[in-house]
């Protein structure tokens, strides 16, 4: 993916402890290739759930459903609380986005109900640290705003669309709601999105099997008559889609078909898909340089790889792969050199933000680093670039559990290999 060129933020350079320069050619921090996992970093019984063969069978939406069934909330859609008859999608005078800083930041304060033990807090800022990474999202710690999440454990995990005035309520149940992709899902209706298959331009996309939907249920399947599609193509793997079987009221028959492909997998399980991204950026004017690359291996490189680049940009990818521990390998590598690698340079870490363990720190020069493994299956690689240099930039390869033996430069073994381009 090309990069949303922009000013790269200012980042400290101070060297930490045990940290060494190792030649001209290149500056290499303390790398870890086995770790234990990070302290800020959940390990919960959900993560290891979600990484079974009989769990990733399980989309976002249903599992949304099972948690909503006891809800005494009345529930549009689902999960949607209807206070007002709008969505922050259609909101044409962006009364009801949350409002953008100078700085381009889009603040959103919120308050943790009391209820929630110290591993599920951590969980759900897990599940908020994807936005804050990816877009210009950024959820904090409510002070004195008059406008605000309340995320508590209600009956169910439900939410309203946009920003609705006051101390709104996003309701993630402590028992059934702990998932990053439910989470996130919830968070993403309260800036202001629809269901994916909600679109106006829905039917060129998917068939709604009617004949397997209750007629109490026919209006969650509702579409938007004139909805915003932000000039954003369709997107059957987003975590606001429903899953195939949403509403059926038939075991083993899909209320929605992929058209003209009925094999294409519908739902999201893990979390926020690229065009979620793309999306949220573009309804709030985000400038971000961001990707995620989510199939079990792949490749990764610097804009224009062995031809000069220009401009300063901070660019961030998140490597998320379906199950076991992710594997980074550097097949080529040159950025320009200088001292504390101050000008441009990678940096990988160990989960899915900045605050998360480093595994290598700020790394340039002409030297390939060495090979880098995480604890879980998330990794996050940030790309700070300096401006027109002749550095050729670099190319990585990931892989899902241990590395396998090379041939010839190149992993052997690999398959379903998927590329990005910062």
């Amino acid at each position: 993916m090309a990069p949303i060129e922009g000013s790269a933020p200012s980042i400290g350079s101070s060297m930490n402890e045990g940290q060494k320069a190792t030649g001209g050619d290149i500056t290499v921090y303390p790398t870890k290739s086995e770790v234990t996992p990070s302290s800020d970093i959940l390990q919960s019984t959900q993560e290891a759930e979600l990484a079974t063969e009989t769990d990733t069978q399980e989309d976002v939406f249903n599992r949304i459903l099972k948690a909503n069934t006891d809800t005494t909330q009345h529930l549009r859609e689902g999960d949607i609380v209807m206070t007002k008859s709008r969505s922050a999608i259609d909101c044409s005078d962006r009364s009801c986005f949350w409002p953008q800083s100078s700085d381009g930041i889009v603040r959103v304060p919120y308050v943790f109900s009391p209820d929630y033990d110290e591993a599920q807090i951590r969980w759900i800022s897990e599940a908020m640290a994807e936005f804050e990474i990816l877009t210009c999202i950024d959820f904090v710690n409510r002070t004195t705003e008059s406008d605000y999440l309340n995320i508590k454990s209600g009956k169910g995990c439900w939410s309203q669309y946009g920003k609705t005035g006051g101390g709104q309520i996003v309701s993630v149940m402590k028992q059934g709601c702990m998932w990053k992709g439910v989470i996130q899902h919830e968070l993403n209706h309260a800036l202001g999105f629809l269901h994916e298959q909600g679109r106006s331009d829905r039917d060129s996309y998917v068939k709604i099997m009617w004949e397997y939907i209750n007629s109490g249920n026919k209006g969650n399947f509702k579409k938007s008559d004139n909805s915003n599609n932000l000039g954003l193509q369709y997107d059957y793997s987003s975590v606001m889609h429903y899953g195939t079987n949403a509403f059926s009221n038939t075991p083993g028959k899909a209320t929605i078909i992929p058209i003209p492909d009925a094999s294409i997998p519908v739902g999201q399980r893990y979390g926020l898909s690229n065009l979620d991204v793309a999306k949220i950026n573009k309804l709030y004017n985000c400038n971000r340089c961001s990707t995620i690359l989510d199939s079990p291996s792949g490749s990764l490189s610097s804009d224009n790889y062995a031809s000069k680049y220009s401009g300063n940009a901070t660019c961030f990818c998140l490597i998320r792969i379906p199950s076991k521990r992710v594997s980074l390998q550097f097949d080529a590598f040159s950025l320009k050199s200088s001292t504390d690698c101050k000008t441009e340079y990678v940096k990988i870490y160990d989960g899915v933000s900045q605050s998360s363990e480093v595994l290598l720190d700020k790394t340039c020069g002409t030297k390939s680093p060495p090979t880098v493994t995480a604890s879980g299956r998330t990794i996050l690689v940030e790309f700070v670039r300096g401006g027109t240099g002749a550095a050729t930039g670099f190319k990585i390869s990931y892989t899902s559990g241990r590395s396998k033996p090379r041939k010839n430069g190149r992993e052997s073994d690999v398959n379903n290999i998927k590329s990005k381009v910062f």
